[in-house]
């Protein structure tokens, strides 16, 4: 992100470029923006690969103008912006000419990169890896779920389902068949990067909002 100047390899703690950072003073562009990066869906991790999994959009940036608050001493969470601006200032990042979301497996012993798969879309999706090596990913637009090898980042499978997936899937065992559930329904912040993505590239992506549970059975 280039917010920051550097991280200390001690403590973790970023330092960070304060010409990056918005406020009640001035305002900032910076990558990656809200929506951008890895934001709250949840990683996996597998102890079967030594993999650890990433939802990311790396290539969404952003711009904020000068906040507006009522004096310099205000107290309490307020950061002057709307949620409609926030996600409204959304820009497309030098990177993004072939893609915008990446769903990227990681080597944690040697810090390197191992497989990525690009999404032309936004990706806002809780992972899912499985003890057979199978990573289930939903949270794109498309409204797909899909099976990725876990290993090799080769995609398996894809189910379209009647709504976006941003819920985290699970899987349980019944009379020693296994199944993958997942909750579909798309809002709040998955439908604020979409709609700040489709005001950049001119889109008007419509997806349902409609929550559903489906189960799959693993064969």
């Amino acid at each position: 992100m280039d917010k920051l100047t550097s991280i200390d390899p001690n403590t973790g703690r970023p330092t960070i470029d304060e010409s990056k950072r918005p406020g009640a003073h001035q305002g900032a562009e910076f990558c990656s923006s809200i929506g951008g990066g890895k934001d709250w869906p949840p990683e996996a991790w597998s102890p079967q690969t030594k993999l650890l999994y990433i939802p990311a959009n790396d290539n969404l940036c952003a711009f904020l103008p000068k906040g507006q608050v009522p004096d310099d001493d205000s107290k309490g969470f307020y950061t002057g912006y709307d949620f409609d601006s926030i996600f409204g200032s959304i820009r497309i990042g030098p990177g993004a000419s072939d893609h915008i979301g990446e769903l990227q497996a990681w080597d944690l012993n040697t810090g390197k990169r191992v497989w990525q798969h690009n999404f032309k879309t936004m990706l806002w999706a809780p992972l899912l890896v499985m003890g057979g090596n199978i990573l289930f990913v939903g949270g794109t637009p498309d409204r797909q779920f899909r099976a990725f090898d876990a290993r090799t980042g080769e995609q398996l499978w894809s189910y379209p389902l009647p709504s976006g997936a941003i819920g985290v899937p699970t899987s349980f065992e019944v009379d020693g068949e296994q199944y993958v559930a997942v909750t579909t329904g798309w809002d709040l912040d998955a439908r604020g990067v979409q709609t700040g993505v489709d005001k950049i590239q001119g889109t008007n992506t419509s997806v349902p909002q409609a929550g559903t549970l489906l189960v799959f059975k693993l064969r």
